[in-house]
């Protein structure tokens, strides 16, 4: 069974976005280019996590580069929903990121999840036969997708201002409430 490799490099469009009703969402990585539109499921935590590396990795980029980072000025935001089929390609296992200093672009590589155990970290081998999603973009297309991925985590249900978990429309179960609703 061969590995698909999905490359945009670069993409017309990559962003984070979510299907489902809060509660129930579903997040996904979607790039599209060349005609060809790849999904790829996710969890929430890991687009937050990917937001963050993102933003620390082209901080690194201009201490040590001296990449000029643009600024995270996104006059219209792209807050549009993910395009329409969403095909989940596979579920991501792991991210990786790297930084081109000679084209002065940004490698995500979003890995399917794998057969290695929950709490092992997998290998070059054990990666090197999955699907995978490369994405190759410019810091600022690294800025915009930042911000949107931090707007789409934190549109999710508001959280409980005692216990900081999210809160269901049908009201929450909160620790600090000892098991009653409120």
């Amino acid at each position: 069974m061969t590995h698909q490799v999905y490359a945009f490099e670069p993409p017309e469009r990559f962003v984070a976005g979510t299907v489902g009703p809060p509660g129930e969402r579903v997040f996904y990585l979607q790039a599209r280019g060349g005609g060809r539109l790849v999904s790829v499921a996710l969890e929430k935590v890991q687009v937050a996590l990917l937001a963050e590396k993102l933003d620390e990795l082209l901080g690194e980029a201009h201490r040590r580069f001296g990449v000029v980072l643009p600024e995270a000025v996104v006059e219209v935001p792209d807050n549009e929903p993910l395009e329409s089929p969403v095909d989940e390609e596979f579920r991501v296992g792991t991210l990786g990121l790297a930084f081109d200093v000679d084209t002065t672009t940004v490698v995500i590589e979003a890995i399917a999840a794998g057969e290695t155990e929950e709490d092992e970290e997998p290998t070059e081998e054990d990666t090197a036969d999955l699907d995978r999603l490369r994405v190759r973009l410019t810091p600022a297309a690294t800025r915009d997708f930042i911000e949107r991925a931090r707007r789409v985590v934190a549109a999710g249900r508001p959280p409980c201002p005692l216990c900081g978990q999210p809160l269901d429309p049908k009201g929450h179960l909160c620790p600090r409430h000892n098991g009653y609703h409120r």
